[in-house]
């Protein structure tokens, strides 16, 4: 064909993306699908024009989620702010068209550069913020059907011990206010020692901002409640400093003056005592009101991103003692060979002098290697030659 090179750059890939929302149910919605892939640039086309970029995939998950990569232990992101983006997977750069290999003496190259491959990465998502409110109580205390009852949560209520084995979310409005509350699995004694769901239990509350003693009125709900503070104590003393409130469940099962004494009983731990029956419904305005009252503005703690040492590999060669071929390795030479068609005698031309800049040919040659001998880059093969001999 007449005319110059005229083959425009490739366009880059598309880069995975963890976007912050405000919606803690939508991590659930990824448990269904594993891979997520962004969209691959388009190559470069004639008269120099670039080939369109890849398009971007978003991730959207809530506040609080921590992404930490599982082969290295890195986190790539912690997503503490609403729209906050970070990148976890970068996508390839686009290639070079071949109008940018010509030279003086290379004036119709017919090669170019290939792009390079995107990140890949397998990663752990953790939501470090499961809630804003969390229940503490034991088994049967009426925690899952306060839950529903101040929200829209639905979750499988029974009357048996251990009923909820994973953490139900509900979401409470106000005045155009919202917050999230979470029944997490029901703590019994000695729940720091790991018995029961015990350390899963309190792992989930040391992340809300306020928390909700529920006690059952019928069964001692002052030793009951000194009891829970003391394996929230025993796990963590920090969990003590947290806001909280008492909730007195099932006021309909006793008279208004059996409620009055004990919330008499309660009033000296020095929170809030509030007597409500979520099986009837009863004073259910005046706690959520609480709710929104004592609930502490959010504090966020970035977890700290450790510093990611970069090694490269330096250039080495060996000789394959079987073959008799040479082995090339390093980071930056393989880099580079995987981006050209090593069967295009033009861009085996233009690698040769890159291999020359690189010192390769000198290494080879005290090495020992002889012209003719098969040099292996990556997946590419070369055949040795001792330029300067032959200039000299």
């Amino acid at each position: 064909p007449k005319g110059g090179p005229d083959g425009g750059p490739g366009g880059r890939g598309g880069s995975v993306i963890l976007e912050a929302i405000d919606d803690v149910s939508s991590l659930s919605r990824l448990v269904s699908r594993s891979n997520y892939k962004a969209r691959s640039g388009t190559g470069g086309m004639g008269r120099t024009r670039a080939g369109a970029h890849g398009e971007d995939y978003i991730i959207r998950v809530p506040i609080g989620t921590v992404a930490t990569d599982l082969k290295t232990g890195e986190i790539v992101a912690d997503l503490t702010e609403i729209g906050q983006k970070v990148v976890v997977a970068q996508g390839g750069l686009g290639g070079r068209g071949n109008t940018s290999f010509a030279t003086s003496r290379r004036k119709t190259p017919r090669f170019a550069e290939k792009g390079t491959s995107g990140q890949k990465r397998r990663l752990r998502l953790e939501l470090k913020l499961i809630a804003d409110v969390g229940l503490v109580g034991y088994p049967n205390a009426g925690k899952s059907s306060l839950l529903a009852a101040l929200s829209n949560a639905k979750p499988q209520i029974a009357s048996y011990p251990f009923t909820t084995l994973s953490p139900n979310l509900g979401i409470i409005d106000l005045d155009h206010k919202r917050l999230t509350m979470a029944d997490i699995p029901g703590i019994i004694e000695d729940a720091h020692k790991g018995k029961g769901l015990g350390l899963e239990f309190l792992r989930h509350i040391s992340r809300n901002r306020l928390l909700l003693y529920i006690l059952d009125i019928s069964e001692e709900p002052a030793e009951n409640f000194k009891a829970l503070r003391n394996e929230l104590k025993e796990y963590s003393e920090d969990l003590l400093s947290k806001n909280a409130i008492i909730v007195l469940n099932k006021t309909d099962l006793a008279s208004k003056p059996e409620v009055d004494e004990i919330i008499a009983e309660l009033v000296p731990f020095g929170l809030p005592v509030i007597g409500v029956s979520a099986e009837e419904k009863q004073n259910l305005a005046e706690l959520r009101t609480a709710l929104f009252d004592l609930l502490p503005e959010r504090i966020y703690k970035k977890a700290e991103a450790k510093p990611v040492m970069i090694k490269h590999r330096p250039m080495t060669v060996k000789k394959d003692e079987e073959t008799g071929a040479w082995l090339v390795t390093g980071d930056e030479i393989e880099a580079i060979v995987q981006r050209f068609d090593a069967g295009h005698v033009e861009a085996v031309d233009y690698l040769q002098h890159f291999f020359r800049s690189l010192g390769l040919n000198k290494l080879l040659k005290r090495a020992g290697a002889k012209d003719g001998e098969d040099v292996y880059v990556g997946e590419a093969v070369f055949e040795y030659f001792d330029t300067e001999k032959n200039i000299n």
